[in-house]
């Protein structure tokens, strides 16, 4: 396991940014920068041995400012929508930015943490912890807490992410890592022909707005189904009132079981490679990035519309408003923790959920 840090820019302050990466015994690397502690690479070898870069993102600190896509980043202090860009909490009303259709609010921005400069609180050979100050009524959320974010490589091929915070007073949280992976390679193009499986038989009913209904709805027998692995295209064209909603995937699965343990995997054919999550929490959002427009990323590549997909592993969107989703209140004084994983394998002969 070896570790290293470098130049990765500056700031439109001046702020000096570093870039971070870890390498294991089999060469597997995680590159992380300290702006908004975003995982910049994933590089994991495919069935010929080829080195891919398996997330998206961009080679500049100046592109990862500029972007309102979310690639990589470390998303709070709430993850996803919040209908009304507002939440009445201990009998007060607070009000969020309206960045979602000009009423809602969509990853507590555009003042958004994947957009500040993090401070490193800790290196060892196979992790970092990085940590930001969040101060009352930053973003339009009650009380002061600090966001630690430790993000760990293993000799088994798995990045761990691990979140932790104690606000001082009642708040919301619920935090995500926004990673957009193409197991094919980040540049590869489209993402459409790799298979899902998601440990969820259940999905969050969506609105033309992309917030739930509030009703939780039976996969089975429908276009949101993936409690068997299947392409990603297979589907995504069907007839269904959530994938027209969401122009494609963006859809919030509520897992099975409960602790630690599988929420999905993504798996190439092509590559051979493998991806497997692991979360403590109660669901995993499927997006397939269907506003990809075209835009230029690392090396000079282009993504174009559904040439990756995310699996954010976090609470339900918009939970504060709907009393049979899990909570994201986190009490004054309670410890906030969650552990996500990504783990990468060689699979030749095809994923089996």
């Amino acid at each position: 396991m070896s570790f290293r840090k470098t130049e990765f820019g500056k700031t439109k302050n001046g702020e000096p940014v570093s870039l971070y990466t870890f390498t294991n015994s089999s060469g597997m690397q995680m590159r992380v920068t300290d702006f908004g502690a975003i995982l910049v690479s994933v590089i994991v070898k495919d069935r010929y041995g080829k080195e891919l870069d398996v997330v998206l993102g961009y080679d500049r600190v100046e592109d990862y400012e500029a972007d309102e896509l979310y690639l990589g980043y470390i998303v709070g202090r709430c993850a996803n929508r919040i209908a009304g860009a507002a939440f009445e909490l201990n009998g007060k009303t607070y009000e969020l930015c309206k960045n979602d259709n000009g009423k809602n609010c969509n990853h507590s921005g555009p003042d958004y943490y994947g957009k500040r400069l993090w401070k490193v609180e800790k290196t060892e050979e196979n992790s970092i912890t990085f940590s930001l100050f969040s101060p009352h009524m930053d973003q339009g959320y009650p009380g002061n807490v600090t966001i630690y974010t430790t993000y760990t490589l293993t000799d088994e091929n798995e990045i761990q992410i691990e979140y932790q915070a104690t606000p001082d007073a009642d708040t919301l949280i619920n935090l995500t890592n926004h990673s957009y992976f193409n197991l094919n390679g980040h540049d590869a193009g489209t993402v459409l022909d790799q298979k899902v499986w998601i440990n969820a038989d259940k999905y969050a009913e969506p609105n033309a707005e992309y917030l739930p209904t509030g009703r939780i709805l039976e996969t089975k027998g429908t276009a949101m189904d993936f409690s068997e692995p299947k392409e990603l295209g297979r589907d995504i064209e069907a007839d269904c009132d959530a994938l027209k909603c969401g122009h494609g995937y963006d859809t919030s699965y509520l897992l099975k079981g409960e602790g630690y343990r599988k929420a999905a995997t993504l798996e190439s054919e092509k590559s051979g490679i493998k991806m497997t999550a692991y979360t403590e929490y109660p669901g995993v959002h499927l997006y397939t990035a269907n506003f990809l427009n075209g835009e230029t990323g690392k090396n000079g590549a282009i993504y174009p519309r559904r040439s990756a997909v995310c699996l954010e592993l976090q609470y339900f969107p918009d939970a504060i408003h709907h009393d049979n989703f899990a909570s994201t209140i986190c009490k004054k004084g309670e410890t906030y923790h969650k552990k996500n994983a990504y783990r990468f394998e060689l699979d030749v002969q095809g994923v089996k959920g």
